[in-house]
């Protein structure tokens, strides 16, 4: 009996260092109401607002801000049905969000960067933050003046002393990430080392594959309905039509600044969302791979050669490169995705970016030994 008085105390001791250790990342919303003036607005008029934890120790001027993603909108009834979502309307946000991974303070889950300045920025303009429509008209599309209002407050707050910045986001938010990297890297001069990442943002035009003129439609109308055309890289715009240049494949080779793509060469949303397939079982396969057909199977088979080919294209020495075969759209904010992630190179995708970033080794690894997706329900 008194082993078990002895056990009880320290359970419940242990018990609560988790609790603390884990309610520290509970980060609360700030909003930036003074971003209205300046016409920086989501789609329903909300300002701005992001998820802010203030580094510390050695980690006081660094810097890892991730753009949330969420798809998009490219036509009134689109944007209009967002303003009733958190993709549309900071109202909606929760006012608390627990940062993890990449973002997480817990030393052994990010031991790179988890006591550095972090940053979520939450995603409401449904143009991977490049809209830029001045009139008065609603929804509003104010993306890039979003992003902008958001470095100014990071600036302000200490980024302009920065040493070290990441400019990382998910999805969509990948997409802003890597056609902001760049500009972003061009806030901080001063800054020793500027990295982007793009978490499932490549999204391919695959033009040898079915629906590739739907994909250069839906984009075609998401620049022009949030005109995001003078967001796009010139080098690229100069040489073919705008909605071809935001396919990354198109824009990487002229981005200075490295970047890492960490990616599913079986992309989960991209299988689902921009196959277009007119196989109306198609959407059933995509949702449940134990029923899809041989023919289904060849189709995502040829999706990852193409995928791997187009990525393999636009690398240089300095990407970072982390693509495995687990059918999924996401990796950052997920354990799964992170520190207990599916190994390639005998490195985790924390171990690979840790390692990426600070020069301690390059990483540009594909898993070939899976020519079908993997259900990677345990990933670890």
């Amino acid at each position: 009996m008194a082993d078990h008085w002895i056990i009880r105390p320290l359970i419940c001791v242990l018990i609560v260092i988790v609790t603390q250790v884990h309610a520290s990342d509970w980060t609360p919303i700030t909003f930036l109401p003074n971003a209205i003036s300046k016409g920086a607005v989501c789609l329903d008029g909300s300002p701005p607002a992001y998820y802010f934890r203030k580094g510390s120790g050695d980690g006081v001027d660094n810097w890892v801000i991730f753009l949330e993603g969420g798809g998009w909108c490219a036509s009134n009834k689109g944007c209009l049905d967002r303003t009733n979502i958190s993709t549309g309307s900071t109202k909606l946000k929760g006012k608390r969000h627990y940062f993890k991974d990449i973002l997480s303070s817990n030393h052994t889950i990010n031991p790179d960067f988890y006591n550095w300045n972090r940053v979520y920025v939450g995603y409401c303009d449904g143009s991977s933050y490049t809209g830029d429509v001045e009139e008065n008209t609603y929804p509003i599309r104010r993306g890039a003046k979003i992003f902008d209002v958001v470095m100014e407050d990071m600036l302000a707050k200490g980024m302009k002393n920065a040493k070290n910045a990441i400019l990382s986001g998910g999805s969509a938010g990948a997409w802003g990430a890597i056609l902001h990297c760049d500009g972003f890297r061009s806030l901080i001069p001063k800054a020793s080392r500027v990295k982007c990442i793009s978490d499932s943002g490549f999204f391919i035009h695959a033009k040898n594959l079915y629906g590739a003129k739907k994909r250069e439609e839906y984009f075609a109308d998401l620049i022009a309905y949030h005109r995001s055309n003078k967001f796009l890289p010139a080098s690229c715009t100069s040489k073919m039509n705008a909605s071809l240049c935001l396919f990354p494949e198109n824009i990487v080779k002229d981005i200075k600044t490295p970047i890492f793509f960490l990616e599913s060469a079986f992309d989960y949303y991209q299988l689902k969302e921009h196959y277009f397939s007119d196989d109306p079982t198609w959407k059933i396969c995509v949702n449940n791979l134990t029923v899809c057909t041989s023919t289904q199977l060849q189709i995502m088979k040829d999706y990852r050669a193409t995928f791997i080919k187009e990525l393999e294209e636009v690398k240089s020495s300095s990407t970072g490169i982390f693509v495995h075969s687990c059918y999924r759209h996401g990796h950052l904010h997920e354990r799964e995705g992170w520190d207990k992630s599916p190994i390639l190179g005998n490195k985790t995708v924390a171990e690979a970016i840790g390692d990426w970033y600070f020069d301690r080794s390059s990483f540009q690894e594909i898993d070939t030994q899976n020519e079908l997706p993997q259900d990677c329900v345990a990933l670890s």
